[in-house]
């Protein structure tokens, strides 16, 4: 069954600002090419912290095909629609699924503790990982990845962050073989997402 659409916080216009703004950077600006936005280029080594508060490494993926991408849970567009479309997409995947590893990691980690990201990740399917770390950890490993955010400061004191919206499709290798994006059809995304479980090269 469908996950239904998430609500957007009302009389907040600053959501809108900044989903418009993420969505022009996500779509708009180039990733350094130098990072692992090159189909056939490795993903970064990592070691976060989980929702329930364990250490979670990279290494841990190591032989599985697995989606990643950055958000955080205080964001008003984006991100719950990233994850509403890869929670529908495991489901229509059935029980290949359970091949595929969602990895979710925050840009916010002042905010996203692992008890928020626990919180906020049970709206959607339970097999997503959500991972935070201190802002050393979080800024060094979006970096590696060719991620970009930035935090925006609102005229009411209070701030938001814009960011990349790509998702990244990484074989059982470790190596990219394509992205998604929260503007595509669900129908292409599946197709892509099993092409990735199939381990078909990209074309």
């Amino acid at each position: 069954m469908p996950y239904p659409p998430m609500s957007r916080r009302t009389g907040q216009r600053w959501c809108r600002t900044a989903a418009a703004l993420a969505a022009l950077i996500a779509l708009a600006t180039p990733l350094p090419a130098t990072q692992a936005q090159k189909v056939g280029s490795s993903g970064a080594p990592f070691v976060l912290t989980d929702q329930t508060g364990m250490p979670f490494s990279s290494a841990a993926l190591a032989g599985t095909p697995y989606a990643l991408f950055f958000g955080f849970t205080h964001c008003p567009d984006i991100c719950p629609t990233t994850l509403v479309e890869m929670s529908n997409n495991l489901a229509a995947l059935g029980a290949d699924a359970d091949r595929l590893k969602v990895v979710f990691i925050t840009v916010d980690p002042e905010n996203d503790t692992p008890a928020q990201l626990r919180t906020y990740l049970a709206s959607f399917d339970a097999r997503i990982i959500g991972l935070t770390g201190s802002e050393a950890d979080i800024a060094a490993v979006t970096k590696a990845w060719g991620a970009h955010y930035q935090k925006i400061p609102e005229g009411d004191g209070t701030s938001t962050i814009v960011h990349s919206a790509y998702v990244y499709l990484m074989d059982g290798g470790n190596r990219l073989a394509a992205t998604l994006n929260f503007q595509e059809p669900e129908t292409e995304q599946l197709a892509k997402l099993k092409t990735l479980l199939a381990g078909k090269p990209a074309n």
